[in-house]
């Protein structure tokens, strides 16, 4: 397959730039995986769309604020450091409350995307600061496609991970031309975000209401919760012309004993798994399964890459956003659901005027 067999036109002004006003009022489009038929809906649809004894999975991931904004040292100029995953990360030591060391540590070591790179070379400095709290950041490696490690610390005790989420910006995604706004901190964040460590949001949960996950309860369907802390790897560009030369970067992921029972169940009684985004399809489909077909839980990292030609294992349902193209999002929705069907739905979202991409609308294949 090629890369370009996953193109598509869309619209410059189709792009959302802006969250509705109020979560959850987005329309959806629903695609039957075996018919190829479509459906146009509200999001408050979902419900009636479901089954009784279906199980929603959703990414109960937290975006951080990932982007610093500041000034080189000496000189002043602009700098800008975007930090995609701490140097080791996932290593540390609970302290009281589950809170790992080095969450509470006044240096920490980062992977980053910086601007401008040819000016931030090994031994660069750079400072982020507001009125009350000043972060300080030093080049100390650089890598392929911009990166860098950086060394990011505190000079007055003030743990590293305050200091980000009081100086750093919301890291919306390139294509939205704006911007970050306060009210970003709360609507680029699903209602059940919970574990600290994402750069992006899993998009396809900002919909979902607690309204209407009562709803969905009343309809007999339950929810369980899985963790996979979203990197640049989901979103980076796809270099390569060949889909099978394409590689993920690795993400970490955590699923409960409690969430690997209901998913156990779920495949024991023939129920359907309706992962919510690509990101809890993504740890889905990487999580191991015993010689009793039973779950496993556990965390790990995954570079699981779902492109057609994957075998599901656990995922029969996916609710949404509609993707890039030619990106490994809309290869993954395709590998459910065929990927002249996803075009020719794609394309009927164009015709219908639907909204695309992070704070745009969704779709659901069933």
């Amino acid at each position: 397959m090629d890369v370009s067999d996953f193109d598509f036109d869309l619209p410059a002004e189709l792009i959302a730039q802006e969250p509705p006003a109020e979560r959850g009022t987005s329309r959806l489009l629903a695609l039957d995986r075996s018919s190829g038929r479509i459906s146009h809906h509200q999001f408050s649809d979902l419900p009636a769309l479901l089954t009784p004894g279906d199980v929603i999975v959703v990414n109960d991931t937290r975006v951080f604020p990932a982007r610093l904004i500041g000034k080189r040292l000496p000189g002043g100029g602009a700098a800008e450091c975007f930090l995609v995953k701490p140097e080791a990360p996932h290593k540390g030591v609970p302290y009281e409350g589950g809170v790992p060391e080095e969450a509470l540590a006044n240096e920490q070591t980062w992977v980053a995307l910086v601007h401008p790179g040819q000016r931030l070379r090994i031994g660069s400095q750079m400072v982020f600061e507001d009125n009350s709290r000043r972060l300080h950041a030093e080049v100390t490696g650089m890598h392929f496609h911009g990166r860098r490690t950086v060394r990011l610390w505190t000079e007055d005790g003030t743990a590293v991970r305050d200091a980000v989420d009081a100086l750093g910006h919301v890291p919306l995604p390139p294509y939205i031309k704006r911007g970050d706004a306060l009210a970003d901190r709360e609507r680029y964040q699903t209602v059940y975000a919970h574990q600290r460590g994402s750069i992006a949001a899993p998009t396809a949960g900002l919909h979902f209401t607690p309204a209407l996950f009562d709803a969905l309860a009343l309809r007999g369907v339950t929810k369980s919760s899985i963790t996979l802390h979203v990197g640049y790897g989901t979103f980076q560009p796809i270099r390569v012309d060949r889909v099978d030369d394409h590689e993920m970067e690795a993400e970490h992921y955590e699923v409960s004993m409690a969430a690997a029972a209901a998913l156990s169940a779920a495949k024991r009684d023939g129920r359907r798994i309706v992962a919510v985004g690509t990101t809890s399809t993504r740890t889905l489909e990487s999580l191991p399964i015993d010689s009793a077909g039973a779950v496993c839980p556990g965390s790990g990292d995954t570079a699981l890459f779902i492109h057609p030609g994957h075998r599901f294992q656990l995922v029969s349902g996916l609710v949404t956003n509609f993707h890039l193209p030619r990106s490994s999002l809309i290869m993954l929705v395709s590998a459910l659901a065929g990927t002249e069907r996803v075009l020719s739905a794609y394309r009927e979202a164009v015709a219908e005027g639907y909204r695309f991409y992070s704070y745009g609308d969704a779709m659901v294949i069933l």
